[in-house]
C-alpha cells in the first residue's frame, strides 16, 4: 500500500470575475488540484462562489491545444514563431505598422499583457493593440479620464461593509460578482445597510433590494442627472469641480418622465441618497455597454463629486470590472488609446518617457484601432497580420457573423489559446498552445486595484508556453531579443513596475516601483497588495483629499445631455438585453467543462415577458427565432415577467462548439460610444417568432454527441454529455441518425407511438446505458435529471419512460449547484417539513449554505409555495 504525502496548498487567484478572490489550490499528485478559498486573502476572506469552488473540476487535456498547429497540421515551436515572427516582419515591411495587429484579454496575466504592449507599440510602433476588455469596462475607463484627470478607481470592497446605502446600477452583482454580493448581503442583514437596485430586467440581485427601479432602457443617467438637481436643491454641493454650472444646468433640465419611474418611485431614490452620507454606487455592464455609456458613468460621478462623496470609508462610485485582469490590462495600456502605467499615448511627454525607458526603436505615436474598428480594418484589407491572444472574438464581437468572415478573410491570423477548437481558432493559419489557469504564473489586479499572485500549480499540458513567452519569443526572432530577454515573469513584472516609477514622477496615479528591483524569491512570496505601492504612496483611497490628477488638480464634472436608445423600427420592434448566467462564464470553454455547473442552466435561453410571448404565440419551453439586421438565433423561451415587456433577455455563452444557432453576439450590432468606442451590447433591435420544428429531442450519450439539426445545445454530463435537439424535417431513417449523433452502434431498445409522435431509443453496452433519444412533436417532456443520472448505470427497459419509478424521487432541475440540490426536491421538503425560511432549507437540504448564489432562487420557491398554500385551486 502506498501512502500518499499530502501536498502543501498554493495560494493563488481565481480566474474568473473581477472580484480577485485568493483560492488554495491543492495538487492531488494526479495532474488534478482541490480548490477551497483562501481565508487569508482580502477580497473574499475563504469565500467562493460555484463557478470558482468548481475550478478543479475544469482541469485536463480535454479539448486542449497540446502543441503548435501550422494550417491544421502540428508543427515544431521553431517552426511556428519562426513563421509568425517573419510574416509579421514582411507585412510592417511592405506594408507598415498600422496593417498588423493584436487583440487580447482580459484573462491575461499582467505579465502577458505588458509584453504584448511593449512589442506593439513601442517595437512594431503601431497602438493597434486592443482587449475583450473594451466589451466590458471601456466605458468606465473614458468617463474616470474625463472627470478624474486618470483611469482611477478611488474605493475598496470594504466600502461596501461601511456604506449606509449601497445602488447597483445596470449590476447584477448576485450572479455576475457573487462574493460581493455575499460580502453587501452580509452587511445588510448585520448593519441595516440600505440596497437599492436600478435595472430594466428583476435580476437575483434584487433578493436584497430595500427598492427597486426598473427604469425605462438606456435612462440611467437621466436618473442621475434628476438626483443631481436634487443634490443642488437641498443644499448637498460641498464641492467645486469644473464644469458644476453646466452639469448643473443639464441636470435641471431632465425631466422625470424620460425615466419611466413613477414619481413616487424617484423620490424614494432621491431620499435614500441625499440622506445617506455615506452612500457607494456600484456600476458594471448595464451601465458601460450603451451607444451613451461614458456619458452615464459621468452622471453617476457628477454626484459624487459634487458632494464630496468619493474617497472616503463608505462613500464613492465603484465600477466591477468583469474579467479577472481587466484591471491589470489597463494598467499596462492593453487598450489601444492608452500607453502603459496609465500614461497619454497622445501626451508626447508621456510617449518619449515610455520610448527611452524601453529604449524603443519605433513608438507608437496616436492612439490604434478599437475592437469595433480593429475587425473592419480586418475585413476591409488594412489589417493584414493579426494575432489573437487568449480569447475568441469570432464568437463574442458585435457581428460575430461579420467578424468570423473577417478573420477568415485575412491574410494571416495567428491565434493563442488553450483550446484546439473554438469560433476563432478555426480560423487561424497558426495555432499557439498557451498555458492555462494552474498552470500559469504572474499576477492579476481586481476591481479595488489589488494586485494578486496566480501562481502555478500544475504542469503545463503538452508543449503548451507561458504567452509572456511567446510573445517575448516572436520579438526576438523580428530582431529585438534583447529588450525581451526575461527568463522568468518576476522579471516582467520588475520592468513593469520600474516603469510605474517613471509614471509616478510624471504625476500618474499607477506607481508600484517599490517592486522595481524584486527578486525571483519575493515575487515568488508577493502577497496581495493594493496599488499605488512606492517610497512615499501606499494603497488606500484616491480622492479623498479632494486633489484629482487634472491640470487644476480640482475634479470634472461633464453636463450631460440624456440619450435614449436608437429608435427601434417595425421590422425589428424588440430590444434584446444580454448578459451573464450564474454558473458559466464567457464563452464556457473551462465552466463548460464541469457537469455541475451545467446543471442550473444548460442551455441557451430567451427571457420573454408573458404579454409578449402571448402576442407571439410563444408557449414556455417552446422555441423562438431571433433575427436582427446582423445576424439570428434560435432559442429557448422562458416565459417570465423578470423581463420587462419589449425587452427580452439571453445569455452570451454559447458557441459554435456549444450551441452554433444560439450564438448572441452574431444579432448585436456595432454600434458603439462615440467617446469610450464600446460597444452597445444591451440594446439590440431585434425581431422574435415562433422556430417552426417537426420535432423536438433530448439526448445523451457517454461520447461526444454530434447533432445534424436546425438546433442543438450541448452540455457535459458527469458520464458523457447532454444535448437538447429540435429540426424542421425528420431523418428517414432515425436509428441510423441516432446512431450517428451519439456515437454509438448496435440495436436500440425502442419504444414508438406514430399517432403522437413519440420515439424513445435506448442504446446498452454490457449492460448499461451508453445513450438515450427522446423525440417528440412538443418540447420533450420527462426527467432529464433522471436520465442524465442513469447514464453509464445498469439499463432496463423502464428508463424508455423517462422518469423515475414511484420508488425513486426526482430531484428536477438543480437550483444549487455546489451540493446538487434539486428544485423538485427542494419543494417535497417544503411542503413536507414546513420549511418558511432560506435559512430552514438551508438546514434541511444543505441548499444555499456553500456559495449562496442560489438564495434568491429559494426565496422564489418559498414564495410560489406560499401562493399556492393561500390558493391551491
Amino acid at each position: 500500500m502506498t501512502i500518499q504525502t499530502p501536498r502543501p496548498a498554493i495560494r493563488t487567484t481565481c480566474p474568473y470575475c473581477g472580484v480577485g478572490c485568493g483560492i488554495l489550490a491543492t495538487p492531488d499528485g494526479a495532474g488534478g488540484l482541490a480548490v477551497a478559498g483562501d481565508p487569508a486573502h482580502p477580497a473574499n476572506g475563504g469565500r467562493l462562489c460555484v463557478k470558482g469552488s468548481a475550478l478543479g473540476e475544469t482541469l485536463g487535456l480535454k479539448g486542449r491545444l497540446l502543441a503548435p498547429r501550422i494550417g491544421g497540421q502540428e508543427a515544431g515551436w521553431d517552426q511556428a514563431l519562426d513563421l509568425v515572427a517573419r510574416r509579421f516582419s514582411d507585412t510592417v515591411a511592405e506594408h507598415g505598422p498600422g496593417a498588423v495587429a493584436m487583440y487580447v484579454s482580459g484573462q491575461l496575466l499582467t505579465e502577458d499583457y505588458y509584453a504584448a504592449n511593449k512589442l506593439m507599440k513601442g517595437f512594431i510602433g503601431s497602438a493597434n493593440i486592443d482587449t475583450n476588455s473594451r466589451l466590458c469596462m471601456a466605458s468606465s475607463v473614458a468617463g474616470h479620464c474625463r472627470a478624474f484627470g486618470s483611469d482611477t478607481v478611488p474605493g475598496l470592497y470594504e466600502d461596501l461593509e461601511a456604506a449606509d446605502c449601497v445602488v447597483l446600477v445596470g449590476s447584477n452583482l448576485a450572479w455576475c460578482h457573487p462574493v460581493l454580493y455575499q460580502r453587501l448581503a452580509a452587511a445588510r442583514e448585520t448593519r441595516g445597510t440600505k440596497v437599492v437596485v436600478i435595472d430594466p430586467r428583476r435580476t437575483a440581485t434584487c433578493d436584497i433590494a430595500d427598492l427597486h427601479l426598473p427604469l425605462a432602457a438606456g435612462s440611467d443617467a437621466a436618473l442621475f442627472n434628476l438626483l443631481l438637481a436634487e443634490i443642488h436643491r437641498r443644499g448637498l454641493v460641498t464641492e467645486n469641480p469644473e464644469n458644476l454650472a453646466e452639469a448643473l444646468a443639464a441636470a435641471r433640465a431632465t425631466q422625470p418622465a424620460a425615466t419611466g419611474l413613477p414619481r413616487g418611485a424617484i423620490r424614494q431614490f432621491l431620499d435614500l441618497w441625499c440622506g445617506s452620507t455615506r452612500v457607494v454606487t456600484v456600476y458594471s455592464q448595464g451601465i458601460n455597454q450603451s451607444d451613451s455609456g461614458t456619458d452615464k458613468v459621468n452622471a453617476i460621478l457628477n454626484c459624487h463629486l459634487a458632494t464630496g462623496r468619493i474617497g472616503r470609508p463608505g462613500m464613492g462610485p465603484f465600477s466591477v470590472t468583469g474579467q479577472p485582469n481587466a484591471m491589470g490590462g489597463r494598467e499596462v495600456g492593453g487598450l489601444a488609446n492608452a500607453l502603459a502605467c496609465h500614461l497619454d499615448i497622445q501626451n508626447p511627454a508621456h510617449r518619449d518617457a515610455v520610448r527611452g525607458f524601453w529604449n524603443a526603436p519605433r513608438m507608437a505615436s496616436a492612439p490604434g484601432l478599437k475592437a469595433v474598428d480593429m475587425f473592419r480594418a480586418v475585413e476591409d484589407g488594412r489589417i493584414k497580420a493579426l494575432w489573437i491572444i487568449c480569447t475568441n472574438p469570432a464568437a463574442t464581437m458585435p457581428e460575430a457573423d461579420r467578424v468570423a468572415r473577417a478573420i477568415a478573410g485575412c491574410d494571416f491570423v495567428v491565434v493563442s489559446d488553450i483550446m484546439a477548437r473554438t469560433d476563432t481558432a478555426r480560423l487561424a493559419h497558426v495555432l499557439l498552445p498557451a498555458t492555462g489557469w494552474g498552470e500559469k504564473n504572474g499576477t492579476v489586479t481586481n476591481s479595488e486595484r489589488r494586485i494578486s499572485r496566480q501562481r502555478r500549480s500544475l504542469a503545463p499540458a503538452g508543449q503548451a508556453r507561458d504567452d509572456w513567452r511567446i510573445i517575448a519569443d516572436v520579438a526576438g526572432r523580428m530582431g529585438w531579443g534583447k529588450a525581451f530577454a526575461w527568463t522568468g515573469p518576476a522579471q516582467v513584472f520588475a520592468e513593469h513596475a520600474a516603469l510605474s516609477g517613471v509614471a509616478g514622477a510624471l504625476g500618474g496615479d499607477f506607481d508600484i516601483s517599490v517592486h522595481a528591483g524584486i527578486t525571483a524569491a519575493e515575487y515568488d512570496a508577493l502577497e496581495p497588495f493594493l496599488w499605488p505601492r512606492s517610497a512615499t504612496r501606499r494603497g488606500g483611497r484616491f480622492f479623498g483629499d479632494g486633489r484629482f490628477h487634472t491640470p487644476s488638480g480640482r475634479a470634472r464634472m461633464v453636463a450631460v445631455t440624456p440619450r435614449p436608445p436608437q429608435p427601434l423600427g417595425k421590422a425589428h420592434p424588440f430590444r434584446l438585453n444580454t448578459g451573464r448566467v450564474r454558473d458559466h462564464w464567457h464563452t464556457m470553454t473551462r465552466t463548460g467543462l464541469s457537469p455541475r455547473l451545467s446543471r442550473h442552466l444548460a442551455e441557451p435561453f430567451l427571457e420573454l415577458h408573458p404579454q409578449d410571448a402571448a402576442r407571439l404565440g410563444l408557449a414556455p419551453a417552446a422555441l423562438a427565432r431571433v433575427t436582427s439586421p446582423h445576424g439570428r438565433a434560435i432559442l429557448r423561451v422562458l416565459v417570465t415577467d423578470r423581463a420587462a415587456p419589449g425587452h427580452p433577455f439571453a445569455p452570451i455563452h454559447w458557441t459554435g462548439e456549444t450551441a452554433p444557432s444560439s450564438r448572441i453576439d452574431a444579432l448585436v450590432g456595432g454600434l458603439v460610444d462615440p467617446v469610450s468606442g464600446q460597444p452597445a451590447s444591451k440594446s439590440a433591435p431585434v425581431a422574435i417568432r415562433p422556430f417552426a420544428a417537426a420535432w423536438y429531442g433530448y439526448a445523451v450519450s457517454a461520447r461526444t454527441i454530434r447533432p445534424a439539426c436546425d438546433y442543438w445545445a450541448r452540455a457535459t454530463l458527469p458520464g458523457g454529455h447532454q444535448a437538447e435537439l429540435a429540426g424542421r424535417t425528420e431523418p428517414q431513417d432515425w436509428t441510423a441518425a441516432a446512431r450517428a449523433m451519439l456515437g454509438v452502434g448496435g440495436d436500440p431498445l425502442i419504444f414508438r407511438d406514430p399517432r403522437k409522435g413519440i420515439l424513445r431509443m435506448a442504446f446498452v453496452e454490457d449492460g448499461r446505458l451508453s445513450a438515450a433519444l427522446f423525440v417528440a412533436r412538443e418540447p420533450a417532456a420527462l426527467s432529464r435529471s433522471h436520465v442524465a443520472a442513469a447514464l453509464g448505470r445498469e439499463c432496463r427497459g423502464d428508463i424508455l419512460a423517462g422518469r423515475p419509478g414511484a420508488d425513486q424521487p426526482d430531484e428536477g432541475a438543480t437550483v444549487c449547484a455546489c451540493l446538487g440540490v434539486g428544485a423538485d426536491a427542494i419543494r417535497r421538503a417544503v411542503a413536507a417539513q414546513g420549511l418558511t425560511t432560506v435559512e430552514a432549507i438551508g438546514k434541511a437540504l444543505g441548499a444555499g449554505t456553500s456559495c449562496g448564489s442560489c438564495r434568491p432562487e429559494l426565496k422564489s420557491l418559498l414564495g410560489t409555495a406560499r401562493a399556492r398554500a393561500a390558493d391551491p385551486c
